[in-house]
């Protein structure tokens, strides 16, 4: 599919890259501090990014393969401040339902563009201040509320940026709701202020951007979406002595580390082949193990608990 539009919502199949409004490429002036682990990934990303959301499977293989020796630091890009720019081929919600059904069939991961036609968003500002007031109270909760909002807006066609499904994910996710929402309206606007001062010095032009860095000023860039191994390569060509964790593939282990997974990401992560994951995850269903959410486009699995 050609993209020659600038309009974030378009995001570009072939480079897997959403780009923000009336970008440019810039000179990235700032330097990356590393924490206690080995290497660091500034990961740039946004609540709405269709192709953010298309490597979940290869950015949870990270975490487990990797995760002893990475830290991996959230921060929100911006990509869509609102409609008022009418650019990109594009000049109302309505026009992206058609083009996030075809990112899904593209990324094997389920994408309900219904969510533009039946409750589409104005924004994608205020669940990015939201996953900010999440950081406040805990970086690891934060990361739960964000792919329960995901979830909420690519499967359940949810418009994020309304109270009730930000609160409704918070709750889910073991966050103080009353503390979120009062961040919420505070601390957390300067902070994702902060995240867009950053990426302006980083240049970053569009979502998924990965900045891996460690002590030694060694750096790589990985910029939209990628294969596995691009990102493995560039953890690697910056720190070459991190060994690969061996993932525990059995099907407990995984949803306990994840308690949602599509079968794209059950595959990626379970060696189990993708042409035989639905029917393996459905034979789970209907023994009690699992639940299944079903959309137009494909399968949420969560883990049933006692």
């Amino acid at each position: 599919m050609e993209n020659q539009n600038t309009n974030p919502l378009l995001c570009d199949i072939e480079t897997g890259l959403c780009q923000v409004p009336s970008s440019v490429p810039m000179e990235r002036t700032a330097a990356i501090q590393v924490g206690q682990k080995p290497v660091k990934i500034i990961y740039f990303t946004d609540p709405i990014c269709s192709s953010c959301w298309g490597i979940e499977p290869q950015l949870r293989k990270l975490k487990l393969e990797y995760g002893h020796s990475l830290e991996i630091e959230y921060r929100m890009g911006g990509l869509l401040p609102d409609w008022s720019y009418n650019s990109g081929g594009i000049s109302k919600p309505s026009d992206v339902a058609h083009h996030w059904d075809e990112v899904s069939q593209h990324y094997d991961m389920p994408i309900d563009g219904d969510v533009w036609l039946e409750d589409p968003l104005d924004s994608s500002f205020p669940p990015s201040i939201a996953f900010k007031a999440a950081q406040l109270q805990s970086l690891e909760l934060a990361i739960k509320f964000l792919r329960k909002i995901r979830e909420m807006v690519f499967l359940q066609k949810k418009n994020i940026t309304r109270w009730d499904h930000l609160a409704e994910a918070a709750q889910s996710v073991g966050l103080d709701v009353v503390r979120l929402k009062t961040d919420f309206e505070g601390e957390a606007k300067a902070q994702f202020a902060e995240d867009l001062k950053l990426a302006q010095k980083l240049g970053v032009r569009g979502f998924p951007s990965m900045f891996f860095a460690d002590d030694w000023g060694n750096q790589e860039f990985v910029y939209g979406s990628q294969p596995y191994t691009t990102y493995e390569n560039a953890l690697l060509n910056v720190h070459a002595s991190i060994e690969k964790k061996e993932i525990e593939n059995q099907w407990q282990r995984l949803f306990f580390r994840f308690p949602s997974l599509t079968a794209r990401e059950f595959s990626e992560l379970s060696g189990v082949p993708r042409q035989e994951c639905e029917a393996y995850l459905q034979n789970l269903t209907e023994q009690g193990a699992l639940s299944r959410l079903q959309t137009k486009n494909g399968d949420l699995w969560t883990i049933e608990r006692p």
